[in-house]
């Protein structure tokens, strides 16, 4: 080593630069490279990833919302038939009528326990199917298809209660591939009511392999459903259809495809697993989701290689170009250095470019023999300084800038995730909401939500994260999204945010909450039912009257401990009642004294604005908070949600 140090060290200028220069560049280089193959590998995985799970997510709520609306009717239907009154014309006429309605049933069948119907028939079962644009009748029933056995009807009577099917070949009925909802319906015989017969629904699965074939990321990648039974119902390998199982794969797939969805079919979430495929041996993702309301599997395989086949291509790339450019740079330090054969004009030169501020030279070493080593080795440390304060600078004043920028975008997407207010429901006569938000800092932990859950009901959102800027944020996106999915389940409030509140508390680190007022008003009826987790009481202003402050349950934050209380009951309203919600942004408001807005003043505020518009009432304790606050600064999230109930009468003009 101090061999070849003692020769570097006595060979020319040119050499040393181009030696030290190109091995240095090379090793940032090759750092760089390896550097940004794995970050850029890692994310592509994971935008893949995200974009699987997306994709699949997509297509089972494309397919449930296909099969779920079928299901109410023969619910109805079986209503319909527990009245011994109707006729055989009343049957085929609701049959007939519920084809017309649903165009996405195939078919639909009211088949009869025997003599239950008709005294002198053993079988009865009027069945209606479509036949291109027409609907067709057949009358189901007979000693070459007594339905009496067929799962359709037997899984039913046995359970007492609905089921899908598994999907089958109905020859003799409808005969076509289908699946089949099938609904007991009774009736009271003696003072007790006695098993009568089935409705059914029955969807024809032609448009499956439509909808499951849209399912491909990539060139070569596909997509397959597998019934709760473990057949398949679609694969491009035709011949596996509805043949055999997934829970049999043979050896040759052990470790494939089939075999691993047979594996994952107790799974209850979306998921995202590496396998091999055994027809050619190449590694596969495979995406996959349960189709909660049949109990079948839908899962996606996409190549691996095939999908990262663009990153190779372009690293390939861009080691050439780095290697090309290590040679390019090689000239120019050659070509460079032999301009510095005139040391005292150099560095006479290169005084006068520091005392213009420009740090872009190069200086002969400071370790050499030759003349300029030793005049150079005094400008050398007085340039390293200079270069270092100024990139100091320069990377302090982007990243500022850089972190400016990146708050003004998250707060442009925080309010985007917010729900249009103006107006919101567009024609919406029974009720009117209203609400804004203003955080204390570019983004924060205030939140407000409001969508219908259905055709009747509401639900309203507001709550408050503990803490400010960007971690509540943050954890306001995730509670905010885990009150939305629930609720779209969970139809009961204080059930929503007990569920809500184990999955906050479940592993917080951070040891964050939230307060939440969360509730469901009927559009038709005026009922609110809401549940409180710990947040400020609304204030109720009813129809010509002063507003008061709420008096129901208060309950806990969520988000702290599992088992933490919640408050909630049922508020009735009558038209031209309105609940107006806020954080604490509004009451703890603080002036240059020190003075908090206080409940008193924000109901006094209220009172004055009892009978403006909604809109104008928000805007007036909007207003009125800022200017009590005057020259103060803002030191929390301020956000009011205010809802008004009108009715079925509508808003008064």
């Amino acid at each position: 080593m101090k061999r070849m140090i003692s020769i570097i060290r006595n060979r020319s200028i040119t050499f040393k630069l181009v030696f030290f220069i190109l091995s240095s560049c090379a090793v940032i280089f090759s750092v760089i490279f390896t550097y940004n193959y794995g970050v850029s590998r890692r994310l592509l995985i994971e935008k893949i990833e995200d974009a699987a799970g997306t994709l699949i997510s997509g297509t089972v709520h494309a397919i449930e919302t296909k099969i779920l609306p079928a299901e109410k009717v023969p619910e109805y239907l079986s209503n319909a038939m527990a009245n011994p009154n109707v006729d055989e014309k009343d049957i085929v006429g609701f049959i007939r009528s519920a084809l017309k309605k649903n165009p996405e049933i195939y078919g639909s069948a009211i088949a009869f326990e025997p003599y239950m119907f008709k005294k002198e028939h053993y079988y009865y079962s009027p069945y209606m199917y479509r036949e291109g644009s027409e609907i067709e009748y057949a009358e189901l029933g007979s000693d070459s298809y007594n339905y009496f056995d067929l799962e359709w009807y037997k899984a039913p009577k046995e359970l007492g209660h609905s089921v899908w099917s598994e999907p089958y070949y109905d020859k003799g009925g409808g005969d076509v591939l289908m699946v089949t909802y099938s609904v007991p319906f009774y009736r009271e015989i003696a003072g007790k009511d006695k098993f009568a017969g089935v409705v059914t629904a029955d969807l024809s699965l032609s448009w499956l392999k439509r909808m499951v074939d849209s399912l491909k990321i990539g060139e070569s990648g596909y997509g397959f459903l597998v019934s709760k039974e473990g057949k398949l119902i679609t694969h491009p390998d035709k011949s596996l259809i509805m043949k055999g199982s997934v829970f049999e794969a043979d050896d040759v797939q052990v470790g494939g495809t089939l075999s691993i969805v047979g594996r994952l079919m107790d799974k209850e979430e979306i998921g995202f697993v590496l396998a091999t495929e055994p027809s050619t041996g190449k590694e596969v993702w495979i995406a996959y989701a349960p189709l909660p309301a049949t109990g079948w599997f839908l899962a996606a395989v996409f190549q691996k290689a095939e999908l990262l086949e663009d990153l190779y291509k372009l690293n390939r790339v861009v080691a050439a170009v780095g290697i090309i450019g290590l040679l390019f740079l090689a000239a120019v330090i050659i070509l460079f250095a032999s301009s510095i054969t005139k040391p005292l004009k150099l560095l006479a030169l290169r005084t006068r470019n520091i005392a213009k501020g420009n740090m872009d030279f190069d200086l002969p070493g400071s370790d050499s023999k030759d003349e300029v080593g030793s005049l150079s080795r005094a400008f050398r440390h007085m340039k390293i300084e200079l270069v270092s304060y100024i990139e100091r600078l320069t990377r302090a004043t982007q990243e500022k800038e850089k972190i400016e920028s990146e708050l003004k975008i998250a707060s442009n997407i925080q309010l985007g995730t917010l729900p249009e207010v103006a107006p919101p429901y567009t024609g919406r006569d029974e009720f009117e909401i209203c609400a804004t938000m203003k955080p204390a800092k570019e983004v924060g932990g205030d939140f407000y939500d409001f969508y219908f859950i259905d055709a009747e009901n509401i639900v309203f959102t507001i709550g408050d994260v503990s803490g400010k800027g960007v971690p509540a944020a943050i954890y306001m996106a995730i509670a905010k999204t885990y009150i939305q999915a629930v609720a779209k389940m969970i139809k009961e409030p204080e059930e929503v945010m007990r569920k809500v509140n184990i999955e906050l508390a479940r592993d917080n680190v951070s040891g964050m909450f939230v307060t939440v007022f969360f509730g469901i008003l009927n559009i038709k009826t005026g009922e609110i039912r809401y549940a409180n987790a710990g947040h400020n009481l609304p204030l109720v202003i009813r129809r010509h009257q002063d507003p008061e402050f709420f008096n129901g349950n208060g309950g806990c934050v969520i988000g702290a401990f599992e088992s933490a209380p919640v408050g909630g009951g049922t508020i009735q309203f009558q038209p031209g009642d309105i609940l107006f919600m806020y954080t604490d942004g509004v009451t703890e408001a603080m002036n240059l004294d020190r003075e908090e807005f206080s409940n008193e003043r924000l109901k006094k505020l209220m009172t004055i604005s009892k009978e403006e518009p909604i809109k104008k009432m928000v805007k007036n304790i909007l207003s009125g908070v800022e200017a009590f606050a005057g020259d103060a600064p803002q030191a929390d999230d301020i956000t009011i949600l205010a809802l008004g109930y009108f009715g079925e009468a509508g808003h008064p003009e």
